[in-house]
């Protein structure tokens, strides 16, 4: 099993792995946290350990008892999180989703061969650092833990994908060029504030000057707001502008 890709779309929970084992959840159902739908939509579709006529408690998401419910589950369920650590229980929730979900349909799935390995050179496979690696040894593990934590990093229960974030974000955040760029100011142009009307009087020409640059301040971050909304746009126009259509779900006739 490859690693898991989540997002929450219009209310549902999808997920998808390389493999192209999917699930679709109904999340929509709110309680005292976003997670408490997650893992109703999770039990109640999926992963069904209790019998139907059990899952009364942890349906009342809105009883002040629910997390001692949701702990109790938690337990039942041998996860090795914590209700207090919600966000990685989720996800190891939704990991046992995908394994039982696997398990149903073995023959269907067993054959499927990711699509990346398709293409995959071996020399770049045995070129890749973190194959070789223990990743049971003691030491490993408490240095991937307090490597995340250094870099607030989210917990998992894969000690491997958690240094492959880490070393994503290094790459991303930490490299020499990325902290150059990080330290890069902007070199300002000159602004003739009496040019500038403030709208109001405060009755104190110091302060009538502060409220212009204020204003003028406020200006240039809006601008920046309206360059990230534009690329924003243009980057979800990329998604949507070349549709696939699935002739399957068609019909003719009423």
């Amino acid at each position: 099993m490859t690693v898991l890709f989540v997002a929450v779309i219009g209310g549902v929970w999808k997920e998808e792995a390389d493999n192209k084992v999917c699930l679709s959840v109904d999340v929509r159902r709110r309680g005292p946290a976003p997670s408490a739908g997650a893992a109703i939509g999770l039990e109640d579709q999926k992963i069904r350990h209790y019998k139907i006529e059990d899952r009364g408690n942890l349906r009342n998401i809105h009883s002040s008892d629910w997390p001692k419910f949701f702990e109790k589950y938690l337990r039942d369920v041998n996860c090795p999180f914590k209700i207090q650590e919600r966000q990685e229980a989720i996800d190891w929730l939704l990991g046992l989703a995908v394994r039982l979900e696997y398990g149903d349909n073995a023959e269907k799935y067993k054959d499927l061969v990711p699509d990346n390995a398709k293409t995959a050179d071996n020399a770049t496979k045995n070129a890749e650092p973190l194959i070789n690696l223990d990743v049971n040894n003691p030491d490993f593990k408490a240095g991937v833990m307090a490597l995340a934590n250094l870099l607030q990093i989210q917990r998992h229960d894969d000690y491997l994908v958690m240094l492959k974030a880490i070393r994503i974000l290094v790459q991303e955040r930490l490299t020499q060029d990325a902290v150059a760029k990080a330290n890069q100011t902007k070199e300002g142009l000159p602004v003739a504030l009496d040019k500038h009307i403030l709208g109001f009087d405060t009755g104190d020409a110091v302060l009538n000057e502060a409220a212009q640059i204020l204003r003028l301040l406020h200006i240039e971050e809006l601008r920046e707001l309206q360059t990230k909304i534009n690329e924003a746009i243009v980057a979800v126009q990329a998604i949507i502008a070349d549709p696939k259509t699935d002739h399957r779900l068609g019909k003719v006739g009423r």
